[in-house]
């Protein structure tokens, strides 16, 4: 299986990476919505399953792709600890807070909501909850992790990260 998908990365990464977020965004939203509200099948939403892999599909996978290849070749120091500092500061202060930003603005708009009211009622708790999880994860990913298996990484922690978000996004 990891072969496949390494073949499928190499032939078509951002297609690939588009395709397994969109997969695992989808994932966290129905863990969100069967182990955290527990709803049971009758009563899943499967419209807010559906917005979630959009989300994740069309604009977080492209998105991700591109951010990381970006600051793998940008940002670039002698000292690789100070690299990955300063990666994961640009990271958590300008991918981290516009991709929070748009999502849940995509969300309340998908949704028919008010941006301005949904951004009000949960962009700084999520902020702050972000920033308690992924400077960590993303240090990690930085130091260890291929380029190319960067966005696998971060989705596969985004199970639970994407459960959380599903569930506030529902809440707020």
């Amino acid at each position: 299986m990891l072969r496949w998908y390494q073949m499928k990365l190499a032939k078509s990464p951002l297609l690939t990476q588009s395709i397994t977020t969109a997969v695992l965004f989808a994932t966290g939203d129905t863990m969100a919505q069967q182990l955290v509200e527990k709803k049971g099948l009758k009563n899943h939403e499967y419209a807010r399953t559906g917005r979630m892999a959009l989300y994740g599909g069309a604009i977080f996978g492209p998105a991700a792709t591109t951010w990381f290849k970006f600051l793998q070749n940008k940002i670039v120091l002698r000292n690789k600890n100070a690299e990955i500092v300063a990666r994961v500061a640009a990271d958590q202060t300008i991918f981290a807070s516009t991709n929070l930003f748009v999502f849940l603005s995509s969300m309340a708009i998908m949704e028919g909501s008010s941006p301005q009211k949904k951004l009000d009622s949960t962009y700084w708790n999520a902020l702050t909850k972000n920033w308690m999880v992924w400077p960590f994860v993303q240090a990690v990913n930085f130091k260890f992790v291929p380029l190319h298996h960067r966005v696998l990484v971060v989705n596969v922690i985004s199970l639970g990260w994407n459960c959380y978000l599903s569930f506030l996004n529902s809440q707020g």
